[in-house]
């Protein structure tokens, strides 16, 4: 008996994300629930929500299609032809799919495909809420276990390595990339998905997001600083210099504390924060390298440089605090 993840597995693409384009296309009132999905997935970035609830208000686009079952039916007319050709190949009538769409989504070209044994999370198709779980990671063992009563299994396929837990309990596994298979432990990343796995992640967007808090504390308390030195020791020439360092390690340790609980998931210690405080050095020299070639030298305006050399200082500097500052220890 062989398991399978579906979505860029046995289908070429994300099932999900093209019902959803569907729909939009399809059914423009859907596009409204842009708005309340994209505050989800904030939340979701901040750690506010779990992944079930914000795709549980993803889903609520749902409550806006007349017809589920025809437009999802459409949807598979028009879609059908993404299924993989090594997977009608190599099809066995006791496969079974585990995937974490929809299972109402995944139903019909399951049956269209003589597929019999389908997990996928469990979705109300008209209003979106979810009965469980999302069928995700150590979930789908779980389910597997708990409706089928199987602990392991021949040959496991999937195109992500987040479905380790299922691949553990197989005999071989393979990493699908469309039609090529390769043994788990044998794919090596490429630079592309390795970038893609780093930048597009919740991880990154809540560092961006504590970046920009970073920098309104780092104004805020330099500025703060600077009237009580002024009103101490009256105006002179480096009070500003003074109030900046100061106003800066201020942020500095804040930004520290909101990185180690919201981004990386650390516990709090000394010996990290000097790591912290050192990752951002090559952010600090970056920008000013930049602002002197390009602003003092080229005479480019300073708004546009400055943000030139975020662009290029943020990405550097989360790569840097990631396998420098928030490194973890490879368990033995």
């Amino acid at each position: 008996m062989n398991i399978y993840d579906f979505d860029k597995t046995i289908y070429d693409g994300d099932s999900t994300a093209d019902f959803i384009k569907y729909c939009a296309c399809r059914y423009k009132r859907a596009c409204l629930w842009a708005v309340p999905t994209l505050w989800a997935f904030f939340l979701y970035v901040l750690g506010i929500y779990s992944k079930t609830r914000f795709k549980e208000r993803m889903y609520g686009f749902l409550k806006m299609i007349p017809d589920i079952d025809e437009a999802v039916n459409d949807f598979w007319d028009k879609h059908e032809h993404n299924i993989l050709e090594y997977y009608k190949k190599q099809r066995k009538e006791d496969d079974i799919i585990i995937s974490a769409s929809p299972k109402f989504l995944l139903e019909p070209i399951c049956k269209r495909l003589g597929i019999k044994d389908l997990i996928a999370s469990r979705v109300d198709k008209k209003t979106g809420k979810y009965s469980g779980e999302n069928c995700w990671g150590p979930e789908k063992v779980r389910r597997l276990k708990d409706e089928y009563g199987i602990t392991g299994c021949d040959e496991f396929y999937s195109d992500s390595f987040s479905d380790g837990p299922l691949a553990s309990i197989a005999k071989k596994a393979f990493i699908v990339r469309k039609n090529e298979l390769t043994l788990w432990n044998e794919y090596k990343e490429t630079g592309k998905e390795k970038f893609i796995h780093m930048f597009a992640s919740p991880e990154f967007l809540m560092f961006l997001f504590i970046g920009i808090v970073n920098t309104f504390n780092g104004i805020l308390f330099s500025w703060l600083y600077s009237l009580i030195i002024n009103a101490l020791f009256g105006e002179r020439p480096l009070n500003a210099n003074i109030a900046f360092v100061i106003g800066y390690i201020t942020s500095m340790v804040i930004s520290y504390i909101l990185n180690s609980k919201l981004t990386f998931k650390e516990k709090l210690s000394f010996v990290k924060y000097v790591k912290f405080f050192i990752s951002y050095m090559p952010n600090f020299i970056i920008q000013n390298i930049m602002v002197a070639v390009f602003h003092n030298w080229i005479g480019i305006p300073e708004l546009p440089v400055y943000a030139l050399a975020a662009v290029i200082g943020v990405p550097v500097t989360f790569v840097i605090m990631k396998l420098f500052a928030f490194r973890k220890k490879k368990s033995k």
